[in-house]
């Protein structure tokens, strides 16, 4: 008798095609979802700063720097001398402020060094006129306090920083609250003015102006 075919390998077959069958639908189960169209995302879930409609700049775009310029003015050194020193004004550097960095004096390292002035801090200069060659500075009440051997040094300082920024030759007329003032020169004589750099040349000076 021929012996029947053995039915374990049928069974083995239908074993593993029955595992394979499982194993797809596990794996359809667990697999990602695809969309065939984007869909919107909730707002808490977007950085905030992306929600801005502004989108942020960043500007590397510096300030203009304010040109300035050297100017000489004319403070008191040793013995009362007069001498020069420099101030950087902003361009054009109109008289007006030239004169403004008269007044205020002698920096600290200045001062250390043994630079004074005969102009008082409380003096400011309240306008200042040119007219052809002449000058018309307008101060406030404050100088018109100076007095003594002072008012005379304080007067050639004016006309000396004037001199030295529109010529020699360049006539100042001193004025207090408006009103024209005469003022002394180096002879002793009061003059209304106007009054050049010339007569102050009996005055020692470190440079001529």
């Amino acid at each position: 008798m021929t012996p029947k075919p053995n039915g374990t390998p049928r069974r083995r077959r239908l074993a593993v095609l029955a595992a394979c069958g499982v194993a797809a639908v596990m794996a359809a189960g667990c697999s990602i979802p695809t969309q065939s169209r984007p869909s919107a995302i909730s707002a808490s879930h977007v950085p905030f700063h992306l929600l801005d409609p502004h989108a942020p700049t960043t500007s590397t775009t510096q300030p203009p720097t304010e040109s300035l310029v050297p100017v000489k003015i004319y403070l008191l050194g040793p013995n009362a001398q007069s001498t020069t020193v420099q101030r950087l004004i902003a361009s054009p550097a109109p008289l007006s402020s030239v004169l403004a960095s008269l007044v205020i004096g002698p920096t600290y390292a200045e001062a250390i060094s043994g630079v004074t002035t005969a102009i008082p801090t409380s003096v400011k200069v309240l306008s200042v006129t040119t007219v052809n060659n002449v000058v018309t500075v307008n101060f406030n009440t404050a100088f018109a306090q100076i007095s003594g051997a002072a008012t005379e040094l304080a007067v050639s300082q004016v006309v000396f920083t004037v001199a030295a920024q529109n010529g020699a030759g360049t006539g100042v007329i001193f004025e207090i609250g408006g009103e024209r003032t005469s003022v002394p020169v180096s002879s002793g004589a009061e003059v209304l003015g106007p009054v050049y750099a010339l007569q102050f040349i009996s005055e020692p000076s470190t440079t001529a102006p």
